[in-house]
């Protein structure tokens, strides 16, 4: 298992550390709840060191994210991020990643850490530009500053104006070390993720620096766990748990990001296809009053019959209540439908509600 630059911080504040993704990562340290709450509220610090980070470099670095993604990066400024995904010739889903365009000749790709190897060797299969693809994971920390407060934590170490909007970066120094700054995140809150090089030193110092900075708002490091819940809130996708090769970006309700106007890309005439005949399936959020845990692969029925399973599940620390997000036939889907979790064989009634679940 690797371990990230700030793994000493982490042991040191008595994080529970699990293996994830390859890395031994901090699950909680006080509570889930507890530093959940701190997001929504005030602000919180998470090392994603774990993700990777793949720049793109060449005279055709356009084309070949064209070609690979299907989202549209031609719309794409200098200083801006894109959501995005890559998909297989059969529509299943590869990965969901961010686009960033540093120029018109370099991207960078920021891809989940448990795809990371994967996605690389996709990418170095479908090269036909004669781009150059650097895997330069390893020497990049990230740490995301999430909530309400961010900016007024970041902006105190950052030597430019913190102006950035929504999906835009740019290059500063953040606490004297030279960053791309990003105004990003998984939690729905304000937020600003911050990817810089350097050995532990360096990101230790990073973190010290940021936790002096927010002191007077209570700032606190928050794991992996409050992570999930506030970006289930947020109805936010995980791959692995709400996408994977078994899905398409259309049924997973990813339609907003696959341009099916654009040129050629991979699995383009399939998703084309699978617009044309209509949705068997979708992503639905369901939302339940009853105190009950719903969890990922339980089934979800109407009526004594299973019309679904639950991708992803928890009760939300914001409105006490159980939400989740499912693959249900499409006939089940509409917005207020009642439809039910099955936990150990007895039906918990729901509905099916809309995205967010949170509202800020």
């Amino acid at each position: 298992m690797k371990k990230t630059k700030f793994y000493s911080v982490h042991e040191k504040l008595g994080a529970k550390i699990v293996d994830f993704a390859g890395y031994q990562m901090p699950v909680q340290y006080s509570s889930i709840i507890a530093e959940h709450k701190a997001v929504r509220t005030s602000v919180g610090v998470f090392d994603v060191s774990h993700m990777g980070e793949i720049f793109i470099r060449g005279d055709r670095a356009l084309d070949f994210v064209q070609h690979i993604t299907v989202n549209d990066a031609s719309v794409l400024i200098n200083g801006r991020v894109q959501y995005s995904a890559m998909c297989y010739p059969d529509g299943g889903i590869v990965d969901d990643l961010l686009v960033y365009r540093i120029s018109e000749k370099e991207f960078m790709l920021v891809v989940n850490a448990s795809n990371k190897d994967k996605d690389f060797a996709w990418m170095k299969e479908n090269n036909q530009f004669g781009v150059d693809i650097i895997d330069e994971s390893d020497e990049y920390s990230l740490l995301a500053v999430q909530g309400p407060n961010s900016k007024n934590v970041v902006e105190k170490l950052c030597d430019k104006q913190l102006d950035l909007e929504y999906y835009y970066f740019f290059f500063a120094k953040v606490a004297g070390i030279d960053m791309i700054v990003s105004r990003t995140g998984y939690t729905g809150e304000l937020g600003y993720e911050l990817y810089f090089k350097g050995g532990e030193a360096e990101a230790v110092k990073v973190w010290n620096d940021l936790f002096e900075a927010g002191k007077d708002f209570g700032i606190q490091p928050v794991g992996l766990g409050a992570r999930d819940s506030l970006r289930l809130e947020m109805g936010f996708c995980l791959y692995g748990n709400d996408i994977d090769q078994t899905t398409n970006t259309l049924e997973a309700g990813l339609g907003w990001i696959t341009k099916l106007k654009k040129s050629e890309f991979i699995a383009k005439d399939v998703l084309l296809k699978v617009k044309e005949d209509g949705l068997k399936r979708k992503l639905i959020p369901i939302v339940s009053d009853e105190k009950a845990f719903p969890r990922h692969g339980y089934d979800l029925s109407v009526d004594g019959k299973v019309v679904g399973h639950i991708t992803s599940g928890t009760v939300s620390p914001v409105l006490d209540k159980a939400i989740a997000l499912g693959y249900v036939d499409s006939q089940y889907c509409k917005e207020g439908n009642k439809i039910n979790f099955v936990i150990r064989g007895k039906e918990i009634p729901a509905v099916v509600s809309k995205l967010p679940f949170v509202k800020n």
